[in-house]
């Protein structure tokens, strides 16, 4: 019926002119994402420390006397400082019973945003809590500048059974570091929640573990590392403090490696979608009349 009342429609041209907006559709798409490529390698000049920031991921982070959790609160601390640095370098080391480098020392605080999003309390195979581990692979971990401040920030409960964190906090004062501590926790303490299942950490005979924050330990790692201690709670993680401390450093030139003149290419993108929803305006639904006489044509001939 639609083909004898409207004899001159085609129907190929509906679906070419689909397939054009289809298309058009991507290259918008692509140019919102806004590509783009660094054209050279710009060494610029900055003045600032280096920060290493070494995050408890055991078990016990997972207790929810500070909400949403002791491991997601420290996590959002972390974001909120990276925001505030600016031409510090910074670096992240994740540790439990061992430590591990998560992000090396670097300017570039995007990533570190980035690294943090997959940090969980499953990531590190060795549980336990082995602070001197993760303040000497934070020592080894800052650049060979020797002249350059150099700080270890821990965010952890404290709670360490491992090793002399003391030691260790003692051994990078004198190598000139200071060492910062950040408590995550309550001194009464909280059930460490299990993910996925409801319940709580149980001890051999059953009892539910109950993990305290443990100031004095804390306390004990600042003072011998030449730092301060702040504690966290449920209204505030102390960044304020610990910033005023960190920018009363020293804070030492260097020289830094980034991309510049960055070449974009999202102008392309669109200025080739416009054109195909141009060109998609100007194709008709209608077989044009060249088409319809071979079309005549072709039938006369048939008829002869």
């Amino acid at each position: 019926m639609v083909g004898s009342l409207m004899p001159d429609l085609s129907s190929r041209r509906p679906l070419f002119k689909l397939v054009l907006a289809c298309f058009a559709l991507s290259l918008v798409i692509v140019g919102l994402a806004r590509p783009q490529t660094g054209s050279k390698l710009k060494n610029t000049k900055r003045k600032g420390i280096e920060l290493m920031i070494a995050l408890d991921v055991s078990n016990s982070m997972n207790a929810r006397d500070i909400q949403p959790s002791r491991l997601e609160r420290a996590k959002q601390a972390v974001a909120r400082l990276s925001e505030r640095l600016e031409d510090d370098r910074i670096g992240l080391i994740v540790f439990a019973g061992d430590a591990y480098t998560q992000l090396p020392i670097t300017t570039d605080y995007a990533s570190a945003k980035m690294f943090l999003s997959s940090i969980n309390t499953g990531m590190v195979p060795v549980q336990g809590t082995s602070i001197g581990k993760a303040i000497r692979l934070g020592m080894r971990s800052f650049s060979s500048t020797k002249d350059m401040q150099k700080a270890i920030i821990l965010i952890t409960d404290g709670e360490n059974h491992e090793d002399d964190a003391v030691a260790a906090a003692t051994e990078a004062a004198q190598n000139g570091i200071k060492i910062f501590t950040i408590g995550m926790g309550l001194p009464q303490g909280s059930p460490i929640s299990i993910d996925g299942t409801g319940d709580f950490l149980r001890d051999k005979s059953g009892t539910v573990v109950i993990s305290k924050l443990d100031e004095l330990t804390l306390e004990q790692i600042a003072a011998a590392g030449n730092g301060s201690y702040v504690r966290a709670n449920n209204t505030r993680v102390g960044l304020d403090t610990l910033f005023d401390e960190l920018n009363k450093l020293d804070k030492k030139e260097f020289e830094t490696d980034t991309f510049a003149d960055y070449n974009d290419y999202y102008m392309y993108c669109f200025g080739l979608a416009l054109l195909i929803l141009v060109i998609d305006l100007l194709i008709s639904d209608r077989r044009s009349k060249w088409f319809n006489a071979l079309q005549s044509f072709n039938l006369k001939q048939a008829a002869q």
